[in-house]
């Protein structure tokens, strides 16, 4: 699997769109979490249009170079090359039967917003101050906490019980909201100024260090707690159709 570098948003939908018929033809659960960043990249798109963000132009290119370390990564993981160790973690966990859907989901989250976010809101503030980006950074964030519901609705199809549970166990709703958004969001923001701040030959070995950090948190989202784990585990056994099925419905 190779992509060519997107330069454009419709570029990055493309490439999304691709990865998720692959991954239906192959039952592959890459196809979460391209399903998922499908829909963010299309919100990002119709934003943009509509005139949303401060500067739409600025927008797309942060939207491309953000995709593209994504698409990189997962390119890199099939040809068994180097990648960051929070990506390499999370892709092994493809071939795993016990992750669900939600956890596939929160760990492609991790990787791409705790680590991915912040490089690429630094390379597009090269040369500018970063603050500039900040208002427009954070609408990004509001949109992903937009399309929260909508992909519980998503679960909700593949797992009836998953509805009830979220809304009587207040714990599992905070588990994917605040660890997906708030956390993430003022944590990449954090890395994002710091990382722009710094010298260009002291780049890798910040990047080296927020990664290893940022795949420390894959043990939270397996492990996230006694009751969270028993309401994954019920979900995991009540689970209905295939990985390509399962895709599908996210679409």
């Amino acid at each position: 699997m190779n992509f060519e570098p997107a330069n454009t948003i419709d570029d990055v939908i493309s490439a999304l769109d691709e990865i998720i018929l692959t991954s239906v033809q192959y039952s592959d659960p890459a196809g979460y979490f391209a399903a998922l960043y499908r829909k963010v990249t299309v919100k990002v798109k119709e934003e943009i249009a509509l005139g949303h963000f401060d500067n739409g132009n600025r927008m797309e290119l942060l939207d491309v170079v953000f995709a593209n370390r994504y698409l990189d990564a997962l390119a890199g993981f099939r040809n068994n090359l180097p990648i960051t160790l929070s990506w390499q973690k999370t892709f092994d966990l493809l071939s795993h039967k016990k992750p669900i859907v939600l956890q596939h989901l929160l760990m492609g989250m991790n990787a791409h917003i705790n680590l991915d976010l912040g490089i690429a809101a630094a390379e597009v503030s090269k040369g500018q101050d970063i603050a500039g980006l900040q208002n427009d950074f954070n609408r990004i964030n509001e949109i992903l906490s937009l399309l929260v519901h909508e992909v519980e609705d998503d679960l909700s199809a593949i797992w009836p019980a998953l509805k009830f549970i979220l809304k009587h166990t207040g714990q599992v709703d905070d588990y994917l909201v605040d660890f997906s958004m708030k956390l993430a969001r003022d944590g990449a923001w954090k890395f994002a100024t710091e990382f722009s701040d710094l010298q260009e030959e002291k780049h890798q070995a910040a990047i080296f260090e927020r990664d290893i950090k940022v795949a420390g948190k894959i043990d939270l989202i397996l492990k996230p707690g006694w009751i969270a784990s028993l309401v994954l585990w019920f979900v995991r056994i009540t689970e209905k159709g295939s990985v390509a099925t399962k895709i599908k419905t996210m679409c």
